[in-house]
């Protein structure tokens, strides 16, 4: 039996962890069903720098969303306010990525500045739906290097915009979609794709039997190879209104989807 999105309700799950190297945690998560928001916040600058930037990215979003602001304008509301509190701090220098995720009436809009990341995932593939602000994906736009080198190359980790970041003009990516049954909307900081190549992220989706399942493995995974960084990401998927009581719930189940689509 197949259901329409309207008989759906969103289900989610989610995680920030501090990984396997550092001591304390500089990503945060926003979940607000409510709003239909969900982020995930990298922090940088240090401890008490770093922190402090992903907190203030995630409580000014919420805020300014709630208020009826767009999400790229509230991204941008977001990077005023780190700017701020840089400033507030004697100038020690601290920053966010962010990518969010807003759905209203069955559509759905992503917007990111930096290199966290928003992938749909489905069985039969995975597909990267936000593009790096960083200095390797502008060599493999340019022709200079391939996506496996990247991947490992030393400079990997430099983005080329981040909020909070000098008085620079931002450019917050955007792109809109709808989520279909049998898909899962994962958004994640580059503590996880750091780690895992977007086939094992795939692969870990595809074997979950519950958005709780899949976002521990992810995790897990990211954490047994290396787990150099922190790791967060967020997994949304819709879910059968007739779970009522599971969807009420903060984690919600995607196995009856995944099992529909297996046969």
């Amino acid at each position: 039996m197949s259901l329409s999105l309207t008989q759906q309700s969103l289900g989610y799950s989610a995680q920030s962890v501090a990984g396997q190297v550092r001591g304390h945690n500089e990503d945060a998560v926003l979940c607000q069903p409510q709003l239909g928001l969900w982020a995930v916040a990298d922090g940088m600058g240090g401890h008490q720098c770093g922190e402090v930037a992903s907190a203030l990215v995630i409580e000014t979003l919420g805020r300014e969303v709630a208020t009826g602001m767009a999400l790229d304008q509230a991204i941008l509301s977001a990077h005023r306010q780190v700017l701020a509190a840089s400033r507030d701090t004697d100038g020690r220098a601290m920053g966010s990525t962010v990518v969010a995720v807003q759905f209203v009436d069955g559509e759905f809009e992503v917007a990111w500045v930096g290199d966290s990341r928003a992938y749909r995932v489905s069985l039969e593939g995975i597909v990267r739906l936000t593009r790096d602000h960083s200095w390797v994906q502008a060599m493999v736009d340019a022709g200079e290097l391939s996506a496996e080198q990247a991947r490992e190359h030393p400079r990997r980790n430099i983005v080329t915009q981040c909020l909070g970041l000098g008085e620079q003009e931002l450019e917050v990516g955007r792109v809109r979609g709808s989520l279909q049954a049998g898909e899962l909307l994962l958004l994640c900081s580059d503590g996880l794709t750091g780690e895992l190549s977007d086939e094992q992220i795939q692969a870990v989706c595809a074997g979950a039997a519950t958005l709780d399942e899949l976002v521990e493995q992810l995790v897990g995974l990211a954490n047994q190879l290396g787990g150099r960084d922190n790791i967060s990401c967020i997994a949304l998927a819709h879910t059968p209104a007739d779970s009522a009581q599971i969807a009420t719930k903060s984690r919600n189940f995607i196995s009856r989807w995944l099992t529909s689509r297996k046969h």
